[in-house]
């Protein structure tokens, strides 16, 4: 047998392993090697019970339903607490960190709820977002509570206002209390601004735990 005919032999063994390695492999592949399908996972907000009954409040009240302020003071006050809602669409328009009231004591990591004069506590429940006025802390809106746990809210003085102490991002460490107040960022507020004064609805702000 001459060289060229064993080169030419070779070739076709080579060439024939690969044909039949890879019938084999389409006929008889492992499932450990089928490809994954994507689940589509849902972008709706987690706290679809909360932004049901904020929908069902604001529809009954005539309330704004594009536009409404979400706060659960459950988490410790370096985590997003604050949320801003759009209730038909589920969407997000904001969110940040907001301040809880500090209920005469500098060992409270976490709200507690009060609706009793110079508490400096939080109050739970609904508000209806009030006027515009240019207070001590600059910009502000009075709060007035729509239920008996925080019907205290005009006379304790409790409004939606800015402060330099609260950051833009979360941390793991505590941020500034408030004297009850749902304290926010000067930028999350001056986003608030032209949504609230915009707006020929009133706007519920909804503190819950």
């Amino acid at each position: 047998m001459t060289l060229l005919r064993k080169i030419k032999l070779t070739v076709y063994s080579i060439v024939l392993c690969f044909a039949i390695y890879y019938w084999y492999q389409v006929t008889f592949a492992s499932t450990d090697t089928h490809t994954s399908i994507a689940i589509a996972i849902s972008d709706e907000p987690e706290d679809t019970l909360h932004l049901k009954e904020a929908l069902a409040y604001c529809d009954s009240l005539g309330y704004n339903s594009e536009f409404a302020i979400l706060i659960n003071l459950a988490p410790h006050s370096g985590n997003y607490r604050l949320f801003v809602f759009n209730l038909e669409t589920k969407d997000t328009l904001f969110k940040g960190l907001v301040a809880h009231g500090h209920c005469q004591t500098t060992d409270n990591r976490f709200a507690q709820f009060s609706n009793e004069l110079g508490s400096n506590c939080s109050s739970y429940g609904h508000y209806r977002v009030g006027g515009k006025y240019d207070g001590s802390f600059g910009t502000s809106y009075k709060l007035i509570g729509k239920d008996s746990s925080n019907s205290n809210a005009l006379n304790r003085y409790v409004v939606l206002h800015a402060h330099e102490c609260i950051p833009t991002e979360p941390r793991e460490d505590d941020i500034c209390h408030s004297e009850g107040c749902p304290t926010i960022a000067p930028a999350l507020l001056q986003n608030l601004i032209p949504y609230i004064d915009t707006s020929r609805k009133p706007i519920l702000l909804w503190i819950y735990n």
